[in-house]
């Protein structure tokens, strides 16, 4: 539920901060007062889209927090896991908007950003807004289906699961097989420049890492006569000629002679002499035998080159290195092989593709006939709303075609979607003798109004959204009708949190808790205030509603009696839910 929600800065209202109990809420007030910004403020909160006339004049931003009580297992909380959020099913959930005066909007969940997309994402889990020409998903024809397979619960949710696995498998096998023929356009002009590239690279017989070691050898062979020069004047000097190194063997038997006399100082100097000889020496014998390897071999150069020329012709066009040039052969052999093929891996295909279109019909005919069987049960909850919405002589149908009912014929193949074989709408007809039509053509707003308020009770449970807020749904209903509508929105309060903005004092008698929204201007200045009236004070509001501007001891005796009764009423069907919980 809805704890609290601050607002600043948003339009006419400076700050605001109301808290919020379980149950059916109520805001009423003179039109123009707004109201409506309590709305936006939550609608900002879910998701909306903010603008920068929303802020204040003469401020810099708007901020709107709201503060919710979500239960552990609510669909909320793995929403935000799978975006990324760190959020405790256990704690509370804090959604913040800021919206500056460039109509540039900061969103926070947890004190974590977010941008809109993910904010919306969150929030269509949190609130839902219903006004009374708005297009919401169940004025959607679109969106039936949706609802229609949510109704159906765990049963229709399984087999839709298993038939959109293999839906989507169906779909990799037709783009396998349409891939397939397009290669085939171009196969013979491909098939021929594969086999040319394949004989190519295959005479050069490469090997990997060839191009590496020839370089290493090129550098040596065409740098061989200053290699032996200079290799082996070092050794002349060193050993040859008896200079270097004898003169060093002198040194050490020096010191070897006087190392006894002082040893803790000379013998560890004698050891370091000792090491450099002895290593001077063999580096000595290094430089000797390499140099008697040294090839002079300009033949082998010749061939050297030759070879790498060819691999650099090759390099250019097929890959930066032998590596990359093997790699690319093995790739159109494939592809050689793929093109040699193609007829019998084209057929290969088609079967298998038959093969899973009969799978998909068969998984979407009993998709289909789950539907056709939730679609009666909702027909008949539905209408069974309505007619304590006093709409007693109103039919509902689930209305459910295939999707190629109606089409020309083709090739015979049932015509599939992701969603199945089916379109799904619901239809209505609000008075005898009367059509069945969509929900979008309905004429009238009081019996659009009781639909949605109908659709609501039904999937209330369903959707878990804590939420539900009512935008003047009870425009254009009075008498009866409205009085249906306020029992009805206090009965479903019973599962959700239901706000309403209303006129009528028939609703607002049923509520809960009832916030009553002001206008004063002070200083040149509009501010919009907002009351939680206290019962002396809803009586008065009532009265209000009920005769006008002027309160009357009629108008008051009145309101105190529709307080009276409202709360026996909701006294009543409490008890009643407690018994059927029971």
């Amino acid at each position: 539920m809805l704890l609290e929600l601050s607002i600043r800065n948003l339009a006419v209202i400076e700050s605001v901060k109301l808290s919020f109990h379980k149950g059916f809420h109520v805001l009423t007030g003179e039109t123009g007062a707004g109201k409506s910004i309590i709305i936006d403020a939550l609608s900002l909160i879910a998701g909306s889209r903010g603008a920068s006339d929303l802020v204040r004049y003469g401020q810099d931003k708007a901020e709107i927090e709201a503060l919710f009580d979500v239960p552990e297992n609510h669909p909320v909380w793995e929403v935000l896991n799978r975006i990324g959020l760190e959020a405790a099913p256990h704690e509370l959930l804090i959604i913040r908007r800021e919206i500056n005066a460039q109509g540039k909007s900061v969103s926070r969940i947890n004190g974590q950003l977010v941008n809109l997309g993910l904010l919306r994402e969150a929030g269509e889990w949190l609130v839902n807004i219903h006004g009374q020409h708005e297009h919401q998903s169940l004025l959607k024809a679109e969106a039936h289906i949706e609802w229609l397979d949510l109704f159906g619960g765990k049963e229709i949710a399984e087999s839709k699961g298993a038939y959109i696995q293999a839906y989507e498998e169906y779909n990799k096998l037709q783009k396998q097989l349409n891939d397939l023929k397009e290669a085939g356009k171009q196969a013979l002009q491909m098939q021929d420049l594969y086999r040319f590239q394949v004989e190519e690279i295959s005479d050069a017989k490469l090997k990997p890492g060839e191009d590496e070691s020839l370089s290493e050898e090129k550098r040596k062979l065409g740098n061989a006569e200053k290699l032996f020069q200079n290799v082996n004047d070092s050794y002349e000097g060193m050993y040859a000629n008896g200079k270097a190194l004898d003169l060093v063997r002198k040194a050490v038997q020096r010191i070897q002679d006087i190392a006894d006399y002082d040893a803790p100082k000379l013998q560890p100097v004698l050891e370091q002499m000792q090491s450099a000889y002895y290593q001077l020496e063999d580096a000595a014998y290094q430089l000797r035998d390499y140099r008697d390897q040294i090839e002079f071999n300009p033949a082998r150069l010749d061939q050297i080159e030759d070879r790498l020329s060819l691999i650099s012709s090759l390099r250019r066009k097929y890959g930066e290195n032998v590596v990359d040039i093997l790699a690319y052969l093995g790739q159109i052999k494939n592809e050689l092989s793929a093109l040699d093929h193609k007829e019998e891996k084209l057929q290969e295909l088609e079967s298998q593709l038959k093969d899973k279109h009969n799978e998909c019909v068969g998984l979407a005919g009993k998709l289909s006939a789950l539907r056709r069987s939730a679609g009666l049960r909702l027909a008949e909850g539905i209408e069974r709303e309505l007619k304590e919405l006093h709409m007693e002589r109103t039919k509902f149908h689930v209305n459910i075609i295939r999707l190629d009912e109606g089409k020309e014929p083709g090739d015979g193949s049932v015509r599939l979607n992701r969603q199945g074989m089916d379109q799904v709408e619901f239809l209505i007809a609000p008075n005898p003798g009367e059509p069945l039509r969509g929900l979008g053509k309905i004429a009238s707003g009081g019996e659009l109004s009781r639909i949605m308020l109908a659709m609501k009770s039904i999937f209330a449970k369903m959707d878990q959204i804590p939420v539900l807020v009512f935008d003047e749904v009870d425009t254009g209903v009075s008498g009866r009708a409205a009085q249906a509508i306020a029992e009805r929105m206090a009965r479903l309060s019973s599962d959700c949190q239901v706000f309403s903005i209303t006129h009528l004092p028939q609703v607002a008698c049923m509520a809960d808790a009832h916030y009553y929204i002001s206008k004063a201007v002070e200083d040149d200045r509009t501010f919009t205030k907002v009351r939680d009236l206290e019962e002396s004070d809803r009586t008065e509001e009532l009265a209000r509603m009920l005769g006008g501007v002027e309160i009357t001891e009629t108008t008051l005796h009145h309101a105190k009696e529709m307080l009276a009764l409202a709360i026996a009423q909701k006294t009543a069907y409490r008890k009643e839910n407690q018994q059927i919980m029971a």
